[in-house]
């Protein structure tokens, strides 16, 4: 699944955030990687435990705590708290994959990558290049968004973020563990439920659309991995 959900954050929102993120002070990303992830990532991070990251991230986690299109495709039982980064001056991340065990940091319980999110915060014509690009099965898909939108993806995949060759590109990131560890069942789930929405929204609470809420269900209860 790739999945662009639009407008999580309000343009407002984004502009208080930027204040915020642009006045503080950024550090090498490559401190938060392994060796093999160090060599190919040239970029900065905020700080883990920077109170303008933390405050913001806050917010980021409550939005998404009511948000029904990320709760349908990534089924959230517990999501990192989001860390930020900045690309600019022919920064990248090369090719690779999430580490598939992640810990939040300050406790010692460890958490399935399951799905990858990224929040734009930076507006497309602000900077050229800094395209997320995600390989599956299907081939390359390139990700460019406006500020306040999202890409949901799974964890598993091969990505990388081209060079940014002017501006800055700024966004948030993190990792959620969902009840459903495969993606392919979570992406099936999704497209079901969407589909019971619609139909909802349509006929109402008849009885076919009851019937495939009892069959939704039913799945989630087999699947999930609490």
């Amino acid at each position: 699944m790739l999945l662009h959900i639009p407008a999580v954050l309000s343009k407002d929102d984004v502009r208080e955030m930027r204040r915020g993120l642009d006045a503080a002070d950024w550090t090498d990303g490559r401190q938060t990687v392994g060796e093999q992830g160090a060599q190919v990532k040239r970029n900065l991070q905020l700080p883990v435990d920077h109170p303008v990251g933390k405050q913001i991230g806050d917010h980021i986690r409550q939005v998404l705590a009511r948000h029904p299109l990320f709760i349908s495709a990534a089924l959230p039982l517990r999501t990192l708290a989001p860390l930020f980064n900045r690309y600019e001056g022919g920064g990248h991340y090369g090719m690779h994959v999430d580490g598939a065990v992640m810990r939040q940091s300050g406790t010692e319980q460890p958490l399935r990558s399951d799905v990858s999110t990224t929040v734009f915060l930076s507006e497309p014509d602000e900077y050229d290049g800094g395209e997320l690009i995600v390989s599956d099965t299907y081939g390359e898909h390139e990700v460019k968004l406006p500020a306040g939108d999202m890409v949901v993806y799974a964890s598993s995949s091969l990505h990388r973020v081209e060079p940014v060759t002017r501006g800055a590109r700024v966004a948030s990131f993190f990792w959620t563990q969902s009840m459903v560890r495969d993606d392919a069942r979570r992406s099936m789930l999704y497209e079901l439920d969407q589909t019971i929405q619609r139909l909802r929204a349509r006929l109402g609470d008849d009885d076919e659309t009851k019937a495939l809420t009892h069959h939704y269900h039913n799945l989630l209860r087999q699947w999930a991995d609490l």
